[in-house]
């Protein structure tokens, strides 16, 4: 056995020791499928860690072997792909990855049948997918042609050819359809409705959630009807990247000078201070609404601005540090968002400040998708259509 391959042994089982803190003990399924699928095979040189504060480092392996090396064997998020200066690829946590497969009953019944990943990224999910199902069952779907060109290389390197499609895994693929578990490793705010017709009765779609508000938290587990609707369940934990196209600006310059001023007793922290269970709620409930911290010195952390991600409306909040119950509301354009994120957190409140596990969806054949949240004594109310 060389030095690489002891080091990378040793670095698996520290890898397993940790993933297994964040999911419980891990099946022996999913003990195997990750010491075959070596995770620095499925890395380029050049990867960025986090760095600690917010942002990212770069970690070349040509200059930092040994910090790449134990990098690609963290349980952390790795950057392997910016464009034009935002991260739009991404090896993702270990943890999380099996976690999404444990929630697809992967760990329980490996050979569920054919199965469609929508976003190879770097091959490792779906190097995962084969070990677990067989490269037979497995359908990979990457829009970038250089990462699915990449990730086919990366699982023809470990000794899996499952098919891997150049094309937009918002369509699916339905030359395969139909499939018995779909697995996005993508952010959605809806689900598409091609992964609904492509999904037989019975099956399960995995799909991280996001929306404007709440970028990246919470995963759906729908399980497909026979009529071609479906319904599920919303886990709270972090989830990934949105699918391209889908990021939300937080410009907040309307054009429109009509301005109002008026003052809140919701304190801007209640909604974008970190309860993400609010947080989760806001997303839901306000379409297209998103913020931001003033970051420009004169305000911050006292101004929160707040957009439109589909048209011109916004709105800012300050406290003015003398009112501690009240604060300065500003608002223009067509939509008055403070008020409706108002209105938002006090049905969340309403309805008993549930966690984000307490919400679920429910998709019709016409195509429109409910959200509900369940109470503990297992009544639904309806929280929003998307």
């Amino acid at each position: 056995m060389d030095t690489l391959t002891r080091s990378t042994a040793d670095l698996t089982d520290q890898l397993l020791a940790e993933v297994a803190q964040f999911t419980g003990p891990l099946s022996s399924a999913f003990d195997r499928a990750i010491r075959a699928v070596p995770r620095h095979l499925f890395l380029p040189p050049l990867i960025w860690p986090r760095d600690g504060n917010g942002g990212h480092r770069p970690c070349d392996r040509a200059t930092a072997p040994d910090e790449w090396l134990s990098a690609a064997y963290s349980d952390a998020p790795l950057v392997t792909q910016f464009t034009d200066g935002l991260p739009t690829s991404s090896a993702s946590m270990p943890s999380v990855v099996l976690r999404m497969l444990a929630l697809a009953g992967l760990d329980r019944k490996p050979d569920t049948g054919r199965v469609l990943e929508l976003g190879a990224g770097t091959g490792f999910n779906a190097a995962l997918l084969c070990q677990l199902c067989g490269d037979q069952a497995v359908t990979t779907v990457e829009l970038d042609p250089t990462l699915a060109a990449e990730a086919e290389r990366n699982l023809k390197a470990v000794g899996h050819t499952p098919r891997v499609v150049r094309g937009d895994a918002r369509a699916g693929w339905s030359a395969g359809a139909p499939y018995e578990r779909v697995i996005a490793t993508f952010s959605v705010d809806r689900v598409p409705s091609a992964w609904l017709e492509q999904t037989e009765p019975g099956g399960l779609i995995v799909t991280p959630w996001h929306s404007a508000w709440c970028g990246g938290y919470g995963t759906l587990v729908l399980t497909t009807t026979s009529d071609g609707g479906g319904e599920g369940r919303f886990h709270s934990f972090p989830s990934f990247m949105p699918m391209r196209g889908s990021a939300p600006s937080t410009a907040a310059d309307s054009g429109d000078k009509a301005e109002q001023v008026t003052s809140s007793a919701l304190s801007p922290w209640a909604v974008a201070g970190g309860d993400l269970n609010a947080e989760f709620h806001i997303g839901l409930t306000v379409p297209g609404a998103c913020y931001a911290w003033d970051a420009s010195g004169e305000h911050a952390p006292t101004r929160l601005d707040v957009a439109d991600d589909t048209g011109p409306s916004w709105a800012t909040v300050d406290y003015d540090g003398h009112h501690a119950d009240r604060f300065t509301v500003t608002q223009a354009g067509p939509r008055r968002l403070w008020d409706e994120i108002t209105a938002a957190h006090a049905r969340w409140e309403n309805l008993g400040r549930p966690s984000v596990d307490q919400y679920g969806l429910t998709a019709d054949t016409a195509g429109a998708q409910q959200v509900w949240t369940e109470g503990t004594d297992g009544t639904r109310r309806a929280a929003s259509y998307i």
